[in-house]
């Protein structure tokens, strides 16, 4: 079955690919809806909601705006590297968003963990890149409830326009062409 990306583009952070799914049906799978808040808290730069739910005591592997894996070991660069990004995004202008493309999840008594496929958008006015991951959630039951323990996401492949690529290798003159 094929999965575009032909829902509205992210013109504000109140409409998102989210809000229309695939025809895929991932609903029923253990913690989907935890993995969609998730992204939706980065994609809405919700920093309280995001914290909330990951715990991180194992750390995770994150990609950067430039498509490159970052290792984030304790809770305080967790912490740092979600705030310098969020910051980093809001001082640009640019929008973030996800559409699942699969989904598998497994539930046993205290963990958890689900393989998720998806894109990410980043979008700079007209300029839209696109990033095809793969997620590895490993989940822990809390007295909390369930959190995300360790996040570990691969990119599979990019698109990135030029200006993009650029401006993710720090040339702040990037744009002005």
């Amino acid at each position: 079955m094929a999965v575009t990306d032909a829902a509205p583009t992210t013109t504000d952070r109140t409409t998102s690919r989210l809000d229309h799914p695939s025809q895929q049906t991932h609903e029923l799978q253990p913690f989907f809806t935890l993995t969609t808040t998730l992204l939706r808290a980065v994609r809405q730069h919700d920093f309280d909601t995001l914290a909330m739910l990951c715990d991180d005591d194992a750390g995770i592997v994150d990609v950067d705006p430039g498509g490159q894996s970052v290792m984030i070991r304790t809770r305080q660069e967790w912490e740092g590297w979600f705030h310098g990004l969020f910051g980093a995004l809001d001082e640009l202008g640019a929008e973030t968003d996800s559409l699942v493309l699969d989904y598998r999840a497994f539930v046993d008594e205290a963990l958890g963990w689900s393989v998720l496929e998806f894109r990410q958008f980043l979008e700079l006015g007209d300029l839209v890149a696109t990033f095809d991951c793969v997620a590895t959630i490993i989940w822990k039951r809390t007295e909390d409830g369930w959190r995300e323990a360790r996040w570990h996401c691969s990119v599979l492949s990019q698109d990135v326009p030029d200006e993009l690529m650029a401006l993710a290798a720090g040339d702040p003159d990037a744009l002005a062409a």
